[in-house]
């Protein structure tokens, strides 16, 4: 992980968050060069992770395959 993402990628720009995202439960989600960053919308100042393309690609298709699904 990258300690100055902040630096390489500013906080400014264009997060994106899914359409059916519900008021104050959602995740954002912004494509940099430095790489795919992830945070809370209820917290634009907190914390970001930081995916490389190949790793949000893979994230991506276990997403689409239900890898993730509850119950």
């Amino acid at each position: 992980m990258r300690e100055n993402v902040e630096f390489e990628c500013g906080r400014s720009g264009e997060w994106r968050v899914s359409s059916f995202c519900q008021p104050g439960s959602c995740v954002e989600v912004k494509i940099t060069p430095a790489g795919v960053l992830v945070r809370d919308s209820k917290v634009d100042a907190g914390p970001v992770l930081v995916f490389t393309d190949e790793e949000w690609i893979v994230f991506i298709a276990g997403v689409r395959a239900g890898e993730f699904d509850i119950g």
